[in-house]
């Protein structure tokens, strides 16, 4: 249900009239999805359990039915080809049989005890080989890991201030929502109801901006640089040659922590953009797929980094330092991520995937040169990123000028009725280990239809 523009249903344009042209076909052919639309009115706030649900395309939810491999079946049975895969926690796949047979036996046995299991013990023993980090611990979202990150990032470093990237995104993290304006700091508007003033205690700057990072921890007062390694929320936006190992040396000369955020850039490689770019953080997050879609997050730290930790508890003695809650690191939990660290996110299925995802790249490319079009494509690993703009954005205010709201609007709703869902926020696309060279086909033809359709000679 993305939002049109104001004013937007007042334009009498061709774009608008295919728009709601679309809009009519979709809700011609789905009389359960419009029957379970009315009914979910009178209880969920906005239709949807969450109100981000909305900001899908299509004019009423897509009311899920089941999901198996890389497809997924509505409710009035229409199969869709899925490149958005729940927005990554879905990203090996939908209703893996591993992940269902361990969470079946680990039930029988009971799900949460607030008490470690053997499990658990294996599965740090497990994160550590393939991530780096040696210490670790378990939350239930990655926002939560963020906070918990940010929380000791200025307990052991005595700094007030965090440093973030214009148009990041980690999580439901409030010290995260401030973005530029005009180059000036602002709180994001969608902070709702929060009173505290956040441009006091967390520095934005644009990505890839180096000179802007070094003014910004030479005053000695930022206790960690929170980042994705590549940005994917405000669109995909790539790091600049060099621009790493930059931000390596640069808060390690201040004296500032680096928190890699890897939520979801784990699609870039085995153990992520981190292992395949060999980064060096201090602190390390990911989430979302970590667990195969059962709510699961986790964050590892150096070992330097946790005695320092240490030293920060043991000053402040006995009592609750409110970072982790009641279901984090629950077995039901542990048994799934224990299943895809040895048995789903596995080297094959990450060759697979980047296969894939290079395939489909190369497919757009081709569609772009052939019909003379102003796009571009966006790619790391598994995740690709179809950018309505000539030149590929290098930072947040120059994505947000190249998206246009209508014209994401109608490709969105364009793909849905063709059966075909990517990441209803912007144009991004995941390869699952199970998605087929016919879908990725699919897709591919889609695009191309809809260029013509939109765009005629």
């Amino acid at each position: 249900m993305m939002p049109l523009p104001a004013g937007a249903s007042a334009l009498n344009t061709p774009l608008m009239d295919f728009i709601l042209s679309e809009t009519a076909r979709f809700l011609g052919v789905r009389p359960k999805t419009k029957a379970l639309a009315e009914r979910s009115g009178h209880v969920w706030r906005g239709g949807a359990p969450m109100h981000w649900m909305s900001d899908w395309a299509s004019p009423i939810p897509i009311y899920a039915a089941r999901a198996e491999g890389a497809k997924l079946w509505d409710v009035d049975g229409f199969e869709y080809d899925d490149f958005c895969l729940g927005d990554t926690p879905s990203m090996f796949g939908h209703a893996r049989p591993e992940i269902a047979r361990a969470i079946a036996e680990q039930a029988k046995n009971g799900m949460g005890f607030m008490l470690p299991t053997e499990t658990a013990v294996e599965v740090g023993e497990l994160l550590t080989q393939r991530f780096g980090l040696s210490k670790w611990q378990v939350s239930t979202t990655a926002s939560d890991a963020n906070r918990a990150v940010i929380r000791w990032a200025r307990a052991i470093t005595h700094r007030p201030k965090i440093l973030i990237f214009d148009g990041c995104y980690h999580g439901m993290v409030d010290d995260a929502f401030v973005v530029l304006e005009d180059g000036t700091p602002v709180m994001k508007k969608g902070l709702i109801g929060q009173v505290a003033d956040f441009t006091d205690t967390t520095t934005v700057i644009p990505f890839n901006d180096l000179g802007a990072l070094e003014d910004a921890l030479k005053y000695c007062d930022i206790a960690c640089v929170l980042c994705e390694p590549v940005m994917t929320n405000c669109g995909m936006i790539a790091p600049h040659d060099g621009f790493h190992e930059a931000l390596r040396a640069l808060t390690r000369k201040y004296g500032t922590l680096l928190a890699i955020d890897e939520t979801h850039t784990l699609s870039s490689g085995y153990g992520g953009y981190t292992r395949a770019q060999g980064l060096e953080p201090d602190m390390f997050v990911v989430g979302k797929a970590i667990a195969g879609g059962v709510p699961a997050a986790v964050w590892g730290v150096t070992e330097e980094v946790c005695s320092r930790m240490d030293a920060a508890q043991v000053a402040i003695g006995a009592g609750s330092s409110g970072i982790g809650t009641t279901l984090s690191g629950n077995a039901l939990a542990m048994s799934a991520m224990k299943v895809m660290l040895t048995e789903v996110m596995t080297e094959d299925a990450f060759a697979y995937m980047i296969k894939g995802a290079e395939n489909l790249v190369a497919h757009l490319r081709a569609v772009i040169a052939e019909q003379a079009l102003n796009w571009s494509v966006v790619h790391v690993g598994a995740r690709v990123e179809l950018v309505f703009c000539q030149k590929v954005p290098e930072n947040a205010a120059q994505m947000r000028g190249a998206m246009n709201a209508l014209e994401l609007k109608a490709f969105h709703l364009y793909l849905i009725n063709q059966g075909l869902l990517i990441a209803p926020f912007h144009n991004m696309m995941l390869i699952s280990p199970l998605t087929s060279p016919d879908a990725v086909a699919r897709l591919v033809a889609a695009i191309s239809a809809f260029s013509r359709i939109i765009r005629p000679n």
